[in-house]
């Protein structure tokens, strides 16, 4: 069976490209199609496969503006040649389930969610000055357009959670499986709590606006309780510019790395209406494995 993957954009390592790799994972021959790929900051990750990117990726500033370009998308995806493939599975929550395939294709769309800034989030996005709505109004007219009926082009939709299924059935007016998205098993692993000082409170995320990651630090920054960032994206640099000494930035790091970072804080923070929620449950899983050891341990202690 030939398979292709698709993907919206590879330029920062988060929930959407951990499902793109352990889908590689299952099909390590497909190719995976995207619009933009950044080679420097995710080759770490995806080194050695087969990406292959969309127009945008030559045009200027293409690469770290490419949120700009986003009118340009939907002929960027509709422009990649899926001939001959017998399975195309879209990884969404913009444009790739967009890709045309032939009819004898079964075109299988992970949905993360229905783009946010053209549904859910559309008010809270065009914000600004009159110039900038009477353009982003515009866009996103004919954009919300071309989503719902490229929604369409989909054989089947799996949601990533029921929050996201709900999404998908008022504004595809379709239905969808839901099917959770893959947690390392790492994170179930047992370990002492007595090893870690839980110093510092923890984020974990995407610095981009719906996350709420400014609201967090001006939080802290009030608070004067320690707090890390981990993480990367668009509004780094305003967040580091807002940031009192009290709060720490490290950029996306190595899974046993962040794993310790768990296990080490204090509190894990999390502000964002998500998806899913990929990290949230990273950290519940590893809470759970240590309450289940104390629960062990105290259920030992009492039976002695």
């Amino acid at each position: 069976m030939k398979v292709a993957i698709v993907h919206d954009w590879i330029v920062s390592y988060g929930g959407g490209e951990k499902v793109v790799l352990k889908l590689h994972q299952m099909f390590p021959e497909a190719p995976i199609y995207t619009s933009v790929y950044d080679k420097k900051k995710m080759e770490k990750y995806f080194g050695g496969l087969d990406i292959r990117t969309s127009f945008i990726q030559k045009l200027p500033f293409g690469i770290r503006k490419y949120r700009y370009y986003l009118p340009l998308m939907p002929v960027a995806f509709e422009q990649f040649d899926l001939t001959g493939y017998d399975l195309v599975i879209s990884s969404s929550s913009c444009c790739s389930k967009g890709v045309n395939v032939e009819a004898n294709t079964t075109h299988i769309c992970y949905c993360h969610t229905p783009m946010r800034y053209a549904w859910d989030m559309y008010n809270k996005y065009n914000r600004g000055n009159f110039l900038k709505r009477m353009i982003v109004t515009w866009q996103m007219h004919k954009l919300r357009q071309w989503d719902y009926i490229s929604s369409n082009r989909v054989d089947c939709f799996l949601a990533n959670s029921k929050n996201v299924e709900k999404r998908i059935n008022k504004h595809y007016r379709r239905e969808a499986n839901v099917l959770y998205p893959p947690i390392d098993k790492e994170f179930y692993e047992e370990y002492d709590e007595s090893h870690y000082t839980n110093k510092n409170y923890l984020l974990v995320t995407r610095f981009v606006s719906y996350k709420k990651v400014e609201l967090v630090i001006r939080t802290f920054n009030e608070l004067g309780l320690p707090l890390m960032v981990v993480g990367d994206g668009p509004e780094r640099r305003k967040l580091l510019k807002i940031a009192k000494d009290n709060i720490t930035f490290k950029k996306v790091m190595k899974k046993e790395s962040l794993i310790e970072e768990y296990r080490n804080c204090r509190a894990f923070v999390f502000m964002a209406e998500e998806d899913f929620g990929m990290v949230m449950a990273e950290a519940r899983s590893l809470w759970e494995t240590s309450y289940c050891i104390q629960k062990r341990w105290s259920i030992r202690n009492c039976n002695r």
